[in-house]
């Protein structure tokens, strides 16, 4: 399974592929609010206060990601810890 550093397999429950996708696109949808935000020179509180919110939502996109391998049985526990300590 693990060759090096690296997890060597792929994210196959269509199901999955397609949430951790719909939620990259809310994410992408985010970080365009926030710059037409920093382009109207809206107080910068509240970019800050959307810039937390899409950061908190990519995390939630590399736990569903990361749950989807559990699910899948793709990963050990040895890879799991490795996966969260370089990534998590």
């Amino acid at each position: 399974m693990m060759t090096g550093r690296h997890i060597m397999n792929q994210l196959n429950d269509s199901a999955d592929k397609r949430a951790i996708a719909a939620r990259l696109a809310r994410i992408e949808g985010q970080l365009r609010g926030v710059q037409r935000l920093i382009d109207e020179e809206v107080d910068v509180e509240q970019i800050a206060q959307q810039l937390t919110a899409a950061r908190r939502a990519l995390d939630k996109a590399f736990f569903a990601l990361v749950g989807s391998l559990v699910r899948q049985g793709k990963v050990s526990p040895d890879e799991l810890a490795g996966l969260l300590t370089r990534f998590g």
